[in-house]
């Protein structure tokens, strides 16, 4: 006695379907919300995608090609290949002024770093005043590096400035004193005005971190009779790993960036013994109007700076975390 034919909704009479059958509608009911949801994402980046391509990768695409030019800034050019970049060692501006900017960042990073992680340890315990306390610190950061800059131009003046004054009455320094005419006392100025307007942001950064750190595993170490000195040490400074590298990340980055002050203080003088490297950068666009030598001088300097800040966070991030 056989038995009636089997009715399958897509039409088909007879036989169980097979399992290649099967398996393909499986298939093709799964790729359809898959698919969904990649246009949607696709959809999502595409306004940000479209956003960094116009203003950062194409800029920068162009840029290299400027720096394949002699390009006047004004007038017509013509393609030199690597000639801009084969010519940077054999510029001796450019090359103290990257030496400068070198011994600039080796001075201003650590000190803001200390001077930040210092006022943070100040502040990061909930204490009356704490919350007033911080925003004196995080003041000058806000009030902006330029503004500070034109104040340090009439406090550091001969004669009237208010440094000049009260150092002269401590006995530390003549009252003539001219600090932003000779390159030492320029550099001190520069690096001490930098430190002031930086290390509040440090601080900040440091103090997240830091609230961030149970408070357990200092009572636990202070129960074992750990001192202040293993506490922050063996404690504080390990889990504040990927917040020291941020802030030492930003420092780097800034110190290489270094133009405001510069200009604002001695326009790199004298002569150009306090050029940094976008200082000259600036020079030899916008006053030799060398377009190209400068944007050739620009690649090497955003190179330069990622290498650095990749160095900076491979040694310094968390290796539990690797």
């Amino acid at each position: 006695m056989s038995s009636a034919p089997s009715v399958y909704l897509d039409g088909g009479i007879g036989a169980d379907p097979s399992p290649t059958d099967t398996g393909s509608r499986q298939h093709l009911r799964g790729r359809g919300p898959v698919a969904a949801r990649q246009r949607v994402g696709a959809a999502l980046v595409a306004p940000s995608f479209l956003f960094v391509s116009v203003f950062v990768l194409f800029p920068l695409a162009y840029a290299v090609y400027i720096s394949l030019t002699n390009w006047p800034l004004v007038g017509p050019y013509s393609f030199v290949g690597l000639q801009n970049y084969t010519s940077l060692p054999g510029n001796a501006v450019f090359i103290h002024s990257v030496w400068f900017t070198l011994l600039y960042t080796a001075i201003v990073t650590p000190a803001i770093f200390l001077v930040g992680y210092a006022m943070a340890m100040f502040v990061r315990k909930k204490r009356p005043g704490s919350t007033l306390i911080r925003t004196i610190f995080f003041l000058p950061f806000i009030v902006g590096l330029a503004t500070e800059s034109y104040m340090v131009v009439l406090d550091v003046q001969p004669s009237f400035g208010i440094v000049n004054v009260v150092l002269s009455k401590l006995g530390l320094a003549s009252i003539d004193t001219a600090w932003l005419v000779h390159t030492g006392l320029a550099l001190a100025v520069t690096c001490v005005l930098v430190t002031w307007y930086a290390s509040g942001l440090t601080m900040l950064l440091l103090v997240g971190g830091m609230q961030g750190v149970p408070t357990d595993v200092y009572e636990a170490a202070s129960m074992d009779g750990a001192s202040w000195w293993q506490r922050e040490s063996r404690i504080t400074l390990p889990l504040l790993r990927p917040t020291i590298a941020l802030s030492l990340i930003i420092s780097v980055i800034g110190s290489f960036l270094a133009f405001n002050q510069f200009y604002i203080l001695t326009q790199g003088g004298p002569g150009t013994s306090t050029d940094t490297i976008v200082m000259w950068i600036y020079q030899v666009a916008f006053v030799q109007l060398h377009l190209g030598a400068a944007t050739a001088m620009a690649i090497v300097l955003v190179i330069a700076v990622g290498l650095v800040s990749m160095v900076q966070f491979m040694m310094l991030r968390d290796p539990t975390k690797a």
